[in-house]
């Protein structure tokens, strides 16, 4: 198995959102905002090369929106899919499989792309990825969330016929890739965690967006069942601790991966650095 870290681009979101009860005095200092109080996000996905196959964990926020649109979402910078997959010599057409933790905007935008007046898959030659629980949760979305989950990036997927579920009973992909299934941030979010080089990573998705958001209390408002997503994280992060685990951060702007210390305050950062330098 070899793993690469694939840049979609980056952008901005409300740090109050982000960060929901915990004041902006306290969450700045790990999560910087601009003048309109927005911090500055990526949108990471991981890529997954064993045997025949090219495996896609999420998709980014895509470009085939209005432009009115992504401008609420202030996408900025030079990254690409297209170019991080380039830069370790793959395109669009070589990825067999694109697994989506989620299926908001944010991670399953990318998924889809605007051909003329056609809406279809932008990884031609792949299979997608998603579970019936939270497909079902999707296309049937409360006002919560609605505004995240767009049908413009579900129908074209399920009309397709390249959509799959995983097996929930089974919590297996592949034979070094595990499924963590978690329930606060939306239903049924899935959590890739994979044996890479005798070491554990798990890809943290909304579980923990960045490494400022360790704390147990530091939810984001985006959470639809906060108490929940708190009771996951405190489980997860007491498990990845205590078995040495790297955290990916899909949203982390600034550090790609880190590993877990103990302290009299809780699990904190220890260190970070990029999945290459593994």
């Amino acid at each position: 198995m070899n793993l690469y870290s694939i840049d979609t681009g980056f952008f901005k979101l409300d740090g109050g959102a982000m960060f929901g009860v915990v004041p902006k005095s306290i969450w700045q200092k790990t999560n910087p905002a601009d003048e309109n109080n927005l911090c500055t996000l990526a949108m990471r996905s991981l890529l997954i090369e064993e045997g025949d196959r090219l495996i896609l964990i999420d998709t980014g926020i895509g470009n085939k929106q209005s432009e009115k649109f992504l401008s609420y979402y202030h996408l900025h910078g030079d990254v690409s899919t297209e170019k991080s997959l380039a830069g370790y010599g793959f395109n669009k057409d070589d990825v067999t499989d694109v697994f989506l933790t989620h299926l908001h905007l944010d991670h399953a935008g990318g998924a889809i792309k605007r051909e003329g007046e056609k809406l279809i898959p932008a990884f031609k030659n792949a299979t997608y990825w998603s579970n019936q629980s939270h497909w079902d949760w999707a296309m049937n979305p409360n006002e919560r969330e609605k505004a995240s989950f767009l049908s413009e990036n579900l129908l074209p997927l399920e009309e397709s016929g390249r959509l799959k579920f995983v097996n929930q009973d089974q919590k297996q992909f592949l034979k070094d890739f595990q499924i963590r299934f978690t329930y606060g941030h939306t239903e049924a979010m899935m959590l890739p965690q994979l044996t890479y080089k005798g070491k554990t990573i798990l890809f943290a998705a909304d579980l923990i967006p960045t490494a400022g958001h360790l704390p147990i209390a530091y939810v984001a408002g985006y959470d639809v069942f906060p108490l929940k997503a708190m009771e996951e994280k405190r489980s997860i992060l007491a498990e990845a601790f205590q078995n040495n685990y790297i955290l990916f951060m899909e949203h982390d702007a600034v550090n790609e991966c880190c590993t877990l210390i103990e302290t009299e305050k809780g699990i904190r950062l220890s260190e970070t650095f990029k999945l290459e330098e593994l």
